[in-house]
């Protein structure tokens, strides 16, 4: 039977639950498959940008929220990799995994932005957030509570009828384990914690916007935008799931729907939340690092520091270079205790001893004609000697 009804896209050794994956006519289970791989690579180059980033962070207070950022990204590659188990057929191995893992991935990333939300709310009003460990620590409790939750579920749903007869579906001639003979509601009812984590995010990043440092508050906008697209997906397919699939499509809508829900929320966490949050962790302390040389210029040395001193120095070689060659105003009384003022200081005549006692005979009425040619010049080039400065 399953050999008669093999999509011509599919090739013959292919099993019929993977029929979804290949048949063209499933138009649906092609599209998902190509958005999730998308989100898969999204993802892990994601993860790897955060721990690139990390050496070269400053600030504490977002270092401390890496953690949870990594945990994160791990439950948001994970909802992208059930979505293929919701398009694949089912089996006993799909149909636990998607009971079990379709809660505890959404609790995963719920716990974390929760833990987020604690973390901002602390530092929106006292600017210093809790440890990383400490963050990590409570998104790891909220966290293992849905996993205890959903195991025990899974344990008791099939444990309960054992000797169960499987039942054979008339879409694909196989038969239906006893995992996926559940009911739409019940499905729904063990997912209420999760909601429990949902409206807790929104309260909490509703109250970010209380703080008073306003720094915090564009990533409490961020949460807060998320968990509302969140809230507003998961109305959406659980009214579908629950009510309108019974009405107009039936139990072939079922898988659909949830594969819809897994890979819209998942890109919501990625375009909304995770992108912003890691484009903010280094711009945010490359601002701060410029404020700081803002505010203390002098400290450190640098290319454009040297630049500007030499210029400086030119500046004034050619300042001083102008001023010597102005022309000079005249000799001028120098101190000999003042400092070089830039121009050259002229001459200057000192009288010698022997100019001293022929002036002191001169005023003694002392006639100069009585002496010899030769007498007169020996007083007179001895009257003046000249004497350079330094």
């Amino acid at each position: 039977m399953a050999a008669n009804s093999t999509p011509q896209s599919c090739g013959p050794n292919v099993d019929s639950l993977y029929y979804n994956l290949c048949d063209l006519s499933a138009v649906w289970g092609i599209v998902l498959e190509a958005f999730a791989a998308a989100g898969i690579v999204f993802s892990i180059v994601l993860f790897i940008s955060l721990l690139a980033s990390l050496p070269f962070m400053k600030d504490k207070n977002r270092k401390s929220s890496v953690g949870l950022h990594a945990c994160f990204l791990v439950s948001t590659a994970g909802l992208f990799c059930l979505t293929f188990a919701f398009i694949v057929g089912k089996d006993f191995s799909t149909c636990a995994s998607r009971r079990f893992l379709f809660g505890v991935l959404f609790g995963g990333c719920f716990a974390c932005l929760l833990m987020q939300c604690v973390r901002v709310n602390i530092l929106a009003r006292r600017n210093s957030g809790p440890r990383a460990w400490v963050l990590c620590l409570g998104a790891a409790g909220l966290w293992l509570v849905e996993v205890v939750i959903n195991t025990e579920w899974l344990i008791i749903t099939v444990v309960r009828h054992p000797q169960r007869p499987l039942n054979a579906t008339a879409e694909t001639g196989r038969a239906t384990a006893t995992p996926c003979n559940i009911a739409n509601q019940d499905f729904v009812m063990a997912l209420i914690y999760v909601m429990t984590l949902i409206l807790a995010v929104v309260v909490a990043s509703l109250a970010i916007m209380a703080g008073k440092h306003k720094q915090w508050k564009r990533e409490g906008a961020c949460i807060l935008l998320t968990s509302l697209f969140s809230v507003g997906i998961w109305v959406a397919w659980i009214v579908m799931y629950v009510y309108g699939n019974e009405t107009h499509g039936g139990p072939s809508w079922d898988d659909p729907t949830l594969a819809i829900a897994l890979v819209a929320n998942a890109w919501v966490f990625l375009i909304i939340y995770t992108i912003p949050e890691i484009c903010c962790l280094t711009s945010d302390d490359e601002s701060q690092q410029s404020y700081g040389e803002d505010l203390y210029p002098n400290q450190g040395v640098g290319y454009e520091t040297i630049l500007k001193e030499q210029g400086s120095k030119s500046m004034f070689m050619e300042n001083k270079a102008f001023s010597m060659d102005e022309p000079h105003q005249g000799a001028k009384p120098v101190s000999p205790y003042s400092g070089y003022t830039g121009q050259l200081r002229s001459s200057v005549y000192q009288p010698t001893e022997l100019a001293l006692i022929t002036k002191a005979i001169g005023k003694g009425d002392t006639d100069s004609a009585l002496l010899s040619p030769l007498e007169r010049s020996f007083q007179t080039a001895g009257r003046y000697r000249y004497t350079p400065c330094l």
